[in-house]
């Protein structure tokens, strides 16, 4: 990540040390995950013995401290959600690693990228190693793929016949699709889509960032089929 830039006034201010002044310390960084294992090693074959020699630094939750990759992908394949996430990618949206990290987090089924096979990982923050991401050349082969899994298809954008997501009954086995920032939903998503969503703003903007929109949309299923909370 760049730094932020500061401005000269503040390096010449309260940052640096006036003359006569001893330096200031600088902050210590903090240090992500844990270090080697301490005690006795544990029984297991999900655990990875590199990491449990020499500490693991991943950005995974405790749970899954020094397990080895393999075995944390087959626990949350063993619990994924029913809906899935489908985002095109006609002009290599750089939303695209963003909404993988949402999909990773809210445990989404799989990934679909339609369009460009290349996307910017930068921020899917290693979560794809993690999330099953397939990859569709064509609309035509996206759409043949979910309706042959019996999944409603779900758009997400702002068009004369969207209907408010806040007051949508999602189904249970769904693949929400959000087009990419800027044109938003392709026209062949549009038209073969059970139903498109709108979600409601109050602001100024005419719409939201599609990374945004993605993680919204997302929760909106969490909260009906994970909580049974009611829409309305």
């Amino acid at each position: 990540m760049t730094e932020p830039e500061i401005p000269s006034e503040t390096l010449s201010g309260s940052l640096t040390a006036r003359e006569g002044e001893p330096e200031p310390e600088a902050e210590p960084k903090a240090e992500v995950g844990v270090g080697p294992w301490e005690g006795e090693l544990p029984d297991g074959a999900h655990w990875d013995p590199d990491l449990l020699a020499d500490g693991d630094r991943r950005n995974v939750v405790d749970k899954y401290r020094y397990w080895k990759h393999e075995a944390i992908v087959a626990d949350l394949d063993a619990k994924r959600h029913n809906f899935h996430i489908a985002i095109e990618n006609w002009q290599h949206d750089m939303n695209i690693g963003t909404v993988v990290r949402s999909a990773n987090a809210f445990l989404a089924k799989e990934v679909h990228i339609i369009g460009r096979r290349r996307w910017n990982r930068r921020g899917a923050m290693v979560t794809d190693r993690y999330q099953h991401v397939r990859h569709h050349p064509t609309v035509a082969d996206f759409v043949a793929w979910a309706q042959g899994e019996g999944l409603a298809i779900i758009g997400i954008d702002i068009f004369p016949d969207s209907v408010p997501l806040e007051t949508y009954e999602l189904p249970k086995d769904c693949v929400l699709v959000f087009g990419q920032e800027g044109p938003g939903l392709s026209p062949e998503v549009h038209e073969v889509a059970v139903d498109t969503l709108s979600i409601e703003q109050f602001g100024s903007t005419r719409s939201i960032n599609a990374a945004s929109a993605a993680a919204i949309a997302m929760h909106a299923w969490i909260r009906r089929h994970v909580f049974n909370q009611l829409p309305g």
